[in-house]
């Protein structure tokens, strides 16, 4: 099997499931270097009339001075069994191994020579439209800041994407 280009607007919603229930990977940078990570929070949707991925990235990531240095990022997600693969760029930094490398990941590039995996079961690759950091004085409610933050801090910073590529694996 192969990854094939398809009509963003093709998506059926069971990549929205996917997204949840499989393994996500982020990555960003160029041919010239990149990072990859496990992500366990992104939206899909729309955001002015065109279609959208959110994610979140700490300022303490190494993946996070790839998004921002890039104009483009992209979600992989890889095929639910092979949990290794989200193990490994979920636990070790890309600082210290080469994740990709580690985990036998083919590196393919889409717009904005933005890599992505050629392992995955589906692909959205994705211009940066929008970055804000979020704040806890903007929460409706409490208990995500004692779930997920605490008393440290370490405030995600929010990215979301216009979806200007998207690739199956038929």
């Amino acid at each position: 099997m192969a990854l094939e280009r398809v009509d963003v607007m093709d998506l059926t919603p069971e990549v929205f499931q996917d997204f949840v229930r499989k393994n996500a990977l982020l990555t960003a940078g160029g041919r010239e270097g990149y990072n990859t990570m496990t992500i366990g929070w992104g939206q899909l949707g729309s955001i002015w009339n065109e279609p959208a991925c959110t994610v979140y990235v700490r300022p303490e990531r190494h993946t996070y001075g790839f998004m921002e240095e890039s104009g483009y990022f992209t979600v992989s997600l890889i095929p639910a069994q092979r949990r290794d693969i989200a193990r490994i760029c979920g636990t070790k930094s890309g600082r210290d191994t080469d994740k990709a490398a580690e985990c036998g990941l083919h590196v393919l590039y889409g717009a904005g020579d933005a890599p992505y995996f050629e392992e995955a079961e589906a692909v959205l690759v994705c211009k940066k439209l929008y970055a804000q950091d979020l704040d806890a004085s903007h929460v409706t409610d409490g208990g995500p800041i004692d779930r997920f933050y605490g008393s440290a801090g370490n405030w995600h910073r929010m990215y979301i994407g216009q979806v200007v590529e998207a690739y199956v694996n038929k």
